[in-house]
């Protein structure tokens, strides 16, 4: 599996500026909400649910915020119904993205989408005209003081495909039905697991190296980002160390 190095890391620290903007909270509440319904509220047997409980966890919601949204998803309190949809298409350079929304609205949601596709030099895509390109995984990130021979042993023996260098930190791709196994396994080993999720990786990425592109392309995200509706945003490019300072300036 290629790609998906700097990507990823920016977007653990898109959601550090999530967090502080108080919008992670909402995405996360909607995402255990969904869980819940679609595989019941028990965490130990849903597996979705576990891993949005946890990220829920590790971002400080409240754990009676987490609670009455597992009873909304299970219909022991009333709440808004949410459904998953996603939408297809492409950034400045021929960059594809796919954005996962949960909405209670197709009709706001759609609209939404391609209308910041649109204000940022994108364009919509038919539905499986991208996705193609991107894989479902866990995606679990650790911090660099680890030894590399030494976690990817152990990462490998609990179902881990692969070690990436992404800069400060170790990313781990693994089966999605891995996820769970592989964070218990390698926390009981003692590593520090910063992030764990299931993420749409690509096959191969894009390099943006040029500096206008790639703001056009991050402008794109945010934008997606910032839509109440959204959940995740996934591209297949990769930025040079050289321009990723320049715009992070």
């Amino acid at each position: 599996m290629s790609g998906h190095s700097k990507w990823a890391t920016i977007k653990h620290k898109k959601g550090a500026q999530d967090k502080a903007r108080g919008k992670l909270f909402a995405k996360l509440i909607r995402q255990v909400e969904v869980a819940a319904r679609e595989g019941g509220g028990d965490i130990n047997a849903n597996a979705s649910l576990r891993t949005m409980y946890a990220k829920a966890r590790e971002a400080s919601v409240p754990l009676d915020t987490i609670e009455r949204a597992i009873k909304r998803g299970t219909g022991e309190l009333e709440g808004v119904k949410y459904e998953a949809v996603s939408y297809e298409g492409y950034a400045a350079g021929g960059v594809a993205i796919i954005v996962e929304c949960l909405t209670d609205n197709r009709n706001r949601t759609g609209p939404d989408v391609r209308t910041i596709f649109s204000k940022n030099g994108g364009s919509m895509a038919e539905p499986g005209a991208v996705a193609w390109q991107f894989e479902r995984k866990g995606v679990l990130l650790l911090p660099r003081t680890s030894d590399e021979d030494e976690l990817m042993l152990t990462a490998a023996d609990a179902g881990a495909e692969d070690l990436v260098d992404v800069g400060d930190s170790w990313q781990i791709l693994c089966p999605t039905q891995a996820l769970n196994t592989l964070r218990d396994t390698l926390e009981g080993a003692g590593y520090k697991v910063t992030s764990a999720e299931l993420s749409m990786v690509p096959a191969s990425t894009i390099l943006l190296d040029d500096e206008i592109e790639a703001r056009k392309v991050l402008r794109l995200v945010d934008a997606l980002e910032d839509l109440d509706d959204v959940q995740n945003v996934y591209a297949n490019f990769d930025i040079s160390d050289a321009i990723l300072e320049l715009v992070e300036a």
